[in-house]
Order: C-alpha cells, then structure tokens, then sequence
C-alpha cells in the first residue's frame, strides 16, 4: 500500500525547477501513506512527474521500489495496492520468455502492461490498486482504480495542468491553482455525509470512477472507460441465476472465500485482522484459521460505555477459534482525542461518526502488524443492512393505506420529539440505545407520503434535507438521481443491493478504511470484496441473501461451519460512539465554537437559523440530532483546516 501523485505538464507552464520542487511536496504530503521510502520520477523534456511513497509489503528489496521502469524503457509506473494474483501473470509471462528482476507485484504489472496492454492487464488483476502508468513512447498517461473503488484517485486538469494523486492534500501543493469549494457537492454531503464519485468538494476536481480507466493523450484531453462495470455485473449475474441447493451454494461460496482469502495473506511483513465478533470479521477470520498458515493475529477494540462495546464478541469468536487475540479498552478520552485529527485525516469533508472507532483500532493494529485483513463488504453483497428489510416492510405497508391516513400518521409523529420516543420506548420495552428509535420513527413520518420504493430507500440513507438547509443550492447528479436503475433491478432488494454497492461502499465504508488505515501506515485488505465474490454474489438467489427475516443467510452458513452459531447470532450492532452525550458533554465547547453563528455566517452556505435550532434542541435533549449536527461539524472542521 502507497501513496502515489503526478503532473503532467505538456505546454511547460512550470518550469524544471518548480516542478522538481512541485513532485517533491506532493511526495512529502503523502508520507504518512508511505513511510518506508519514496522516490519521484522526472522527465523535465515532457513536462512529467510521477510521485510515489511506499509502504513495503511484498519484495522488501530495493527492487519493488517506485517510480518503476518496464525493462523495455518505454513505461513508467507509480502504484498503489496489492495484486493478489501476480504470481499466475508472472508464470505466464516467465513461459514466454519475460524475466524478472524482483519479486514485486509492481514488476509483474509493468511487464504485463508491456506485452499485454493496459486493458488487457487489467482484467487480469486481482485485489486493489491504483495505477498509473506513463508511456514514454506515445507520451500518454494511463490511470486506473480497481473494480470495487478500494484505492482511492483524484484527478483534475488545471489550465492546461494534468495533475493527479491518492488524496487531494497532494493536488494542492500546486500553487498555480486555486481551489473552490462547489456548493453542489457540499449539498450532496449533507444529504449522504461523504461527496458521491465522481464529485469532489472542489470545482474542476475529479474521483476517478471505479474499474475505470482514464487515459491522457499527449496534450489532449482525458477520456475513459469501464473495464467492470457493477451495474453490468449485477445485471448479468440476476440473468444467469445458479440453480443448485443450500449445500452446493455454501460449498461454492466457502471454495471462494477461502481462496480469496488465502490470496489475501501473502505478505513479507506480519499480517493480522480486525475482529469486532459480528459475521464478516468472524468469517474472514475463521477462514484464515482455516488456511493452516499458521497462528492468527486478530485485534479489537472495546469502549466504557457497555451499549457500545463489542469486545467480548470479539473475544469470544477469538478464544474458539485460538487466535492471538489482542484487545484495546478505549476510554472517551481517548476517543475524543481523534476529532482534531479528522480534517487532516480526510481532506475532503466526511462524516460518518464511525471514522473514530475505525482510526483507533487502526493505529493498535498497527503496532503489531503492517497488514490487517477486513470484513467490509458482506453487508452490501448478501443484504446485511437493517435497510434492507426495513424499506421492503414500509414500501408494502404504505401501498395498503391511503393518502390521508398516512398524512395524519407522519403529523402525529413527528410532533414528539426524537428524544422523547426515545424516553417512552425505554419506560415500555428493553432497547439498545444505538437503536435510537425515536430518530427511526422521525424517518418513518418522512417517509409515509413517498409514492416510490426506491424514494423510500433514499430518505433512509439520507441525512439532511438540503433544499431546507442550503436554499437554492442543487445537489450534484449521480446513480441514486437515475431513474433508469429501477428499469433495470426492478425488484426493489437488487435495486438496493446496487445502489450500496456503487455509492455508499466506495465512497463511504472504503473511503473510510483507506483513510483512517493509511493515517498509521497500516494496509487493510478487504478479502469479501475480491470481485469474482462480488459477481458470485449476483448470481445468488435473493432467498439465501435474507431467509425467515435473517439477513446475510449464506454467509451464516458458511461460518456455522467454523464458528458454533450462538457465538454470533446476536442484534446487528454497528461499530458506533456514544456521539450524543459527547456533543452534549465534553465535545460541546468544540461544537458550539463551530457552530457559532458568526461561523457559520462566514460560509455563507447554510440556513444558519436552522442549524442553531438544531443544536439548540439537541443540547436541551429535545431531540437527538447528533449525526445530522455531526455533518455539519465535519464540514466546519474540514473548511477550519482547508478551506
């Protein structure tokens, strides 16, 4: 895992100097991605720079590093990822005569780009990167990002000026640009608490899609194309349905896992997983026991307050299947001591509470091994998410009742407050307090006069309303606006499954794993998103996704095998923190400073008035607007540091 950055520059608008001293604050921006050396590339007659930090993994040796050299001379690449399948292509290219200097993965993609081309190459990958490759001969730029958007690119072409790199810190050492928050893309934080692909908070600035490639001709303009497309995968695997029992499904899928996990274990540095004790982490885990690759590290995190603490899940799945388990009890100091650092930690604005969590058992990870193995992904392959259900259940029971009836439904309520349901559902029933019925039913009064499923689906997934908050202020246009997807999946859980899949996936739960992960130098690999499982999944019949109301039904088959079902059969819990109190408690003083109406003023970008009202009811315990306050810290720290 590295971090990798490049300009290319044809009309020589910066001169040598200036770029040398350009490519080496990218680099130095980047260190934290890539500690264990770092190089640039020059090539002052083209006008080209290619950056890379490294982080060694596999081929410790002066010969994985990069910027790296097809042995022909013509291609350049600086790279970001493993390639989990690198030592088929390198048989393969061995059997027609190709040698190797090294053992790198690095090398084998050169030197297959060299004899098979960039798309033909590409397909023949396996894992996660982030390419790019520098065609000394046709002086063209190839970038690429894997099938699934777990290695993160950003891109933008600035007067001429073709720059690129893992994260947009590295974009702004060019002081020839000058960058611009979009208001389309701040709203479209606001309703999803990350930036959907391709958009960035910045005008001009791009995500590169997922399993795309971007190609740049010699001072000409970028084009690119799909070479995996999901909603093509998706489409094909619901056509082509395997039609086999329970047994043969979960041996198919076991056979798979294991290899995709097998091949996730190949490191020349010590290797681990996160474990939190729910099914993904128990799976992933289970499986590398399985592998007989000897003993497991496996790493928790566990916190004071008991409604959020998954340690003894953990531990538990850990002690029955004998790894070398180690836990990290984290008190609300120690957590909190994480918020300044998450506007430099994600240079754009993003706010799923989770990054605290997520950061903290990075960097105790990290203190043992270089390499953690994840279970992120089972929820959006084999419909593990709460939502899931929930919009199924709500879509078939508003279709029963008329339109007053629901009218007077959502006013009724929505006049108590979300605290207040929460008081009254404590006094008459036990819940988890994470649960937070109060804001669910608040969802439920905004959803009872939608007369589309896939609406509903949206107004689940979303936080604020932006037309309330930002006035006159668009929101930008991707794969949840289009109306095509419901002709395509029109049954509704597909139609989820794969609006998951391509937008809250990549650009929130992997954003956030790349992000906190690579602020330690930690590489997490993420074997569930291998993407023949993915295109496996599809083929799947949705009756061993979600049976008998059991969500992620094949997956439990599969680690029933392993792990003894009463160990993990438990109320999905979520990695969450106690974010509420906190905002009320010791975050409060940060928060009001931030939220300030001279601050929020300056921006100029919300409806201040609404913003203080919400804070004002949150603190007064009215109701428990924590996540959508959070949104808007998030973006106020972010603009504090960045903007």
């Amino acid at each position: 895992m590295c971090g990798i950055a490049g300009i290319i520059d044809p009309n020589r608008r910066i001169s040598p100097d200036d770029l040398t001293g350009l490519a080496d604050s990218m680099d130095r921006s980047l260190e934290h991605r890539g500690p264990d050396g770092h190089d640039v590339w020059l090539d002052h007659d083209a006008g080209v720079a290619l950056v890379h930090r490294r982080l060694a993994i596999v081929d410790l040796s002066p010969a994985g590093r990069q910027p790296m050299h097809s042995a022909d001379g013509r291609f350049v690449i600086s790279y970001n990822g493993e390639v989990y399948s690198h030592l088929e292509i390198r048989r393969e290219l061995e059997a027609a005569g190709q040698g190797f200097r090294g053992h790198s993965d690095t090398e084998v993609i050169l030197e297959s780009v060299a004899r098979y081309g960039i798309t033909g190459t590409v397909r023949r990958l396996i894992g996660m990167f982030a390419i790019a490759i520098w065609d000394r001969r046709d002086r063209t730029l190839t970038l690429v990002r894997d099938r699934l958007g777990i290695k993160p690119v950003y891109w933008a072409k600035i007067d001429g000026v073709f720059m690129f790199a893992s994260e947009l810190k590295a974009l702004r050492e060019y002081r020839g640009w000058t960058p611009r928050i979009r208001p389309e893309a701040v709203a479209s934080y606001m309703r999803h608490n990350y930036i959907p692909t391709p958009h960035t908070i910045y005008q001009g600035v791009h995500k590169l899609e997922p399993g795309t490639i971007l190609t740049l001709p010699w001072n000409g303009e970028p084009s690119s194309e799909k070479f995996w497309n999901a909603r093509e995968i998706a489409i094909d695997g619901i056509r082509n349905p395997l039609r086999e029992d329970d047994a043969e499904l979960t041996d198919r899928l076991e056979s798979l896992l294991l290899d995709a996990v097998g091949k996730r274990m190949m490191a020349d540095v010590p290797l681990g997983a996160f474990l939190s004790g729910g099914i993904d982490s128990s799976l992933v885990v289970a499986l590398m026991k399985a592998t007989n690759s000897g003993p497991v590290k496996t790493f928790s995190i566990g916190f004071e307050q008991r409604e959020f603490n998954e340690a003894p899940y953990a531990a538990a799945i850990a002690k029955h299947l004998g790894t070398e388990h180690t836990e990290l009890m984290v008190s609300s100091s120690e957590a909190l001591d994480v918020v300044p650092k998450l506007a430099e930690m994600f240079d754009e604005p993003f706010a799923d509470s989770s990054q605290i969590p997520t950061y903290l058992v990075s960097a105790m990870t990290r203190k043992h091994v270089t390499v953690a193995l994840s279970g992120d992904g089972g929820d959006e392959l084999f419909a593990g998410y709460n939502r899931y259900q929930l919009t199924s259940n709500i879509w078939r029971k508003l279709t029963l009742l008329p339109g007053f009836m629901r009218k007077g439904a959502a006013s009724g309520l929505a006049s108590v407050g979300a605290d207040q349901w929460d008081n009254i559902f404590a006094i008459v029933r036990r819940y988890r307090p994470t649960a937070q019925p109060g804001r669910s039913l608040h969802k439920l009064a905004s959803l009872l006069e939608v007369d589309d499923s896939t609406q509903i689906y949206r107004q689940l997934v979303s936080h604020w309303d932006p037309a309330a908050l930002m006035p006159g202020v668009s929101e930008t246009v991707g794969v949840l606006q289009d109306d095509t997807i419901q002709h395509d999946f029109p049954n509704l859980l597909d139609r989820m499954q794969l609006l998951d899949l391509t937008t809250y996936l990549p650009d929130d739960i992997l954003t956030k794993v790349d992000r906190t992960s690579m602020a330690v130098a930690l590489e997490a690999r993420v074997p569930l998103l291998d993407h023949r499982v993915v295109e496996l999944a599809w083929r799947m019949p949705r009756s061993v996704k979600i049976r008998n109301g059991k969500t992620k039904w094949l997956l439990r088959q599969v680690l029933n095998r392993h792990v003894p079902a009463e160990l993990v059969e438990r109320p999905k819990m979520g990695f969450g923190v106690p974010l509420a109190d906190w905002l009320r408690g010791p975050l409060r003083d940060w928060a009001e400073n931030l939220l300030s109406e001279k601050r929020l003023g300056e921006a100029g970008l919300f409806d201040t008035a609404l913003v203080r009202r919400y804070w004002e009811q949150h603190l007064s315990r009215k109701n428990n607007w924590a996540y959508l306050l959070w949104d808007v810290l998030m973006f106020e720290a972010w603009r504090e540091r960045w903007g």
